[in-house]
């Protein structure tokens, strides 16, 4: 599980806004621009179900798990590397067919192919974004609470 520790900076009765200071990790990922943690940007603002009775101000964990991420790691990353080898073949094997070069087939083919995985992780994504387990969820709430005006340092 992935944890980060993070100040609560608002609540309603069912949602709690947690402000988290970007970690280590974040810094070396080639992915941290898509995901809003740019270079210039040291907080993020992260939305958690308030299932702990979370006041603003109180220090809390929250957490993701792991085994979601690496699903998403092969959406993102293997899946249209696949669909551009599988539309290169597909080309390849089809030239004979329309009489044309194998390598132009196979490349516009590919191409296609890896535009459709794109088409497909865009599908995928809206329908992955409300299930509760791609979620982040506060893990458990620190005994020490501050001030709601203070900032992370």
């Amino acid at each position: 599980m992935i944890t980060e520790n993070g100040i609560v900076t608002d609540v309603t009765s069912s949602v709690a806004w947690v402000k988290t200071t970007r970690s280590t990790a974040c810094e070396h990922c080639t992915s941290r621009e898509s995901c809003g943690t740019a270079e210039n940007q040291k907080e993020m603002i992260v939305m958690v179900k308030n299932i702990l009775n979370v006041k603003k101000g109180d220090h809390v964990i929250i957490g993701l798990e792991t085994s979601p991420m690496l699903f998403l790691t092969f959406l993102l990353y293997v899946f249209p590397i696949i669909l551009l080898l599988i539309g290169a073949l597909i080309g390849n094997s089809l030239a004979p067919v329309f009489q044309m070069d194998p390598s132009f087939v196979s490349m516009i083919s590919g191409f296609l192919f890896f535009g459709l995985s794109f088409y497909i992780i865009r599908k995928k994504s809206n329908s992955l974004s409300k299930k509760k387990k791609y979620k982040p969820f506060l893990v458990r709430k620190k005994s020490q609470t501050i001030p709601a005006d203070c900032t992370l340092s």
